[in-house]
């Protein structure tokens, strides 16, 4: 099947395999797999053209919905966290567009400066998870004992969500953001999610990425959320992000006419439609799926994250 913007030719079963088998285990940590999905579009599909970031973001505008939708039905989507990661995206995802254009035409060096940033990231994540980290919890937290729940319903029929505890909402102002889940109290300053969340939007725009990899390990590394109830804030995040890049590399595509900028609209709705599956099963089996391995795929995306860059940096 030959798809135009994209310039390549590709067997039309392809691109939603490889993107419900990515999406269903990066659903889980909160991350689209868009990340995964650029590379495989450049190195193994030959699009190398810049309407494959617009189509990134194509894919997860259509996938995101239903690992959302998930988080949302069994009450794990920690609303006003959620609104403030919004808040903070959009305003910065349309800054990046506007850098990478004006000021960044080759953004080497900053993908240097951004894998940096993941490796710390992933260096703090790693320091936590040997236990050494003064934020990591103890056996009794709150991961733990809805993991331990979770069990417990796979022998029985889920015909609601009504038997999984959800997220209460304790206090949201413009200082902090408070909310208890399964006995545990959780607080954090909201200005402080506003900023992360508008510098995350920048780099989504610049690189044409939702972010999820960089906003989703914050959460857990640096702020000590659960991992089980920031999936689906990040994930929304993202898909804001994506709804923004994808009007605004459709609206700027008749300035270069000699050049693909809008997204392919074909390849990115069956890359989405596989997205769309393996984010829904992602999002329901994550709660089957210990907290500890969820933060070690965490630290995976992460660290191939920034291996990607800084071999992108290099030359490689």
């Amino acid at each position: 099947m030959l798809f135009q913007a994209a310039g390549i030719t590709v067997d039309p079963w392809l691109p939603p395999l490889i993107a419900f088998l990515i999406s269903f285990f990066t659903s889980m940590a909160g991350v689209s797999g868009a990340f995964l999905l650029l590379p495989f579009q450049m190195s193994f599909l030959g699009f190398t053209n810049p309407s494959v970031s617009a189509t990134n973001h194509l894919f997860n505008i259509i996938a995101i919905p239903s690992g959302v939708y998930r988080y949302l039905k069994e009450g794990r989507m920690v609303w006003p966290l959620t609104w403030i990661v919004i808040l903070g995206t959009l305003p910065g995802v349309l800054l990046g567009a506007v850098v990478r254009i004006e000021y960044l035409p080759d953004p080497k060096n900053f993908k240097l400066f951004a894998a940096a940033v993941l490796i710390f990231i992933g260096v703090r994540m790693l320091y936590d998870m040997l236990g050494n980290g003064s934020g990591s919890r103890d056996k009794s937290s709150a991961e733990v004992k809805f993991q331990k729940q979770a069990k417990k319903q796979q022998t029985q029929t889920e015909t609601d969500s009504s038997s999984t505890p959800t997220v209460h909402i304790e206090r949201f102002s413009l200082r902090e953001i408070s909310f208890s889940f399964y006995g545990d109290r959780f607080s954090v300053k909201t200005l402080g999610i506003f900023i992360l969340s508008f510098v995350v939007g920048i780099v989504g725009g610049i690189y044409g990425i939702g972010g999820g990899s960089i906003i989703a390990p914050f959460f857990v590394a640096f702020y000590h959320l659960p991992v089980y109830i920031v999936a689906g804030a990040a994930l929304m995040g993202t898909f804001v992000t994506s709804v923004a890049g994808v009007i605004f590399f459709q609206a700027i595509a008749p300035i270069y006419p000699d050049m693909s900028v809008a997204p392919d609209w074909a390849l990115g709705t069956l890359f989405g439609l596989g997205g769309m599956a393996g984010m829904y099963l992602g999002a329901r089996c994550q709660k089957h799926v210990p907290a500890k391995a969820i933060k070690w795929l965490l630290i995976a995306i992460v660290m191939f994250t920034a291996v990607k860059y800084v071999a992108e940096y290099l030359g490689l």
